[in-house]
């Protein structure tokens, strides 16, 4: 892989959403498209609002590319594990946020825990273990400024 494989920006970084400190934190409507005929957030959705909440962690780190598909080795993040605790249940029309944080970066592999929160009510937890592939699933490890862009919001502290 080159160095420009899922690179860093250049200037101000786009995204949304905000850190609080090493978390990201972002806001999110609950709709009804999101939710079961009870009113109460459908359980799949929670593993969308935390790639939401991944992504946009990424785009203000300034981690500009998702995926490295015009590459010679096609690349993508994977998911390689993921570890979910539902608390709670959002509803309709609820306001509620996903922080994540990154809690460890290494030369293959990247941890986050991921919290969905209604205001200071924990719904949902999510530990996420994520590593980039080839399209054929093969590992390759992280590319340099990937690491270098991700490593000072690293901590072992869970907000």
């Amino acid at each position: 892989m080159t160095g420009s494989d899922h690179g860093s920006t250049k200037g101000p970084a786009k995204g949304l959403g905000h850190f609080d400190g090493k978390t990201h934190v972002l806001p999110i409507s609950v709709y009804y498209e999101d939710t079961d005929l009870s009113g109460v957030v459908y359980h799949a959705n929670y593993l969308r609002y935390m790639e939401r909440g991944r992504t946009e962690f990424f785009r203000l780190a300034g981690i500009s590319k998702m995926a490295g598909l015009e590459e010679a080795e096609p690349t993508a993040w994977a998911i390689r594990r993921a570890a979910v605790d539902f608390h709670r249940p959002a509803r309709l029309d609820d306001a509620i946020t996903v922080r994540s944080t990154l809690t460890a970066v290494s030369g293959a592999r990247m941890h986050a825990t991921q919290r969905v929160m209604c205001g200071d009510m924990l719904l949902v937890e999510g530990r996420i273990e994520a590593c980039i592939t080839t399209l054929t699933g093969k590992p390759r490890r992280l590319p340099k400024n990937v690491l270098e862009t991700l490593a000072p919001y690293v901590t072992t502290q869970e907000t």
